[in-house]
């Protein structure tokens, strides 16, 4: 399921929606590991939150810059307001066409 809607956001050029979102999953399970936080924040922000980032996801200016205030006290919940807009980005956009999509549709009548 998964790697079929990657692949269908792959398609609409949008899987930098979907690589966020697993990133800051990823991030949110190191909360054992507080040494290696601050690089995966960092490294969260270089790629997908950053303006002109190679990845960057769709934020408002306000929630760019709390992350961006927050690099320096890290915290395993400074991406969750972030994540849930591009969550809710993509459940009310993107996964409506996939659900109507021929990958999908394929997959359902095997």
């Amino acid at each position: 399921g998964l790697a079929l809607f990657r692949a269908f956001l792959s398609r609409e050029f949008s899987e930098e929606n979907i690589d966020f979102w697993l990133a800051v999953e990823d991030f949110k399970k190191m909360s054992t590991r507080p040494h290696k936080l601050a690089s995966k924040a960092r490294k969260i922000f270089e790629d997908f939150v950053a303006v002109q980032s190679p990845k960057e996801v769709n934020l408002e200016a306000s929630t760019r810059n709390a992350i961006q205030e927050n690099l320096d006290n890290v915290d395993v919940h400074m991406f969750d307001q972030a994540q849930r807009r591009v969550q809710g980005l993509m459940e009310q956009d993107a996964y409506i066409r996939f659900l109507q999509c021929d990958l999908y549709q394929d997959l359902l009548k095997q």
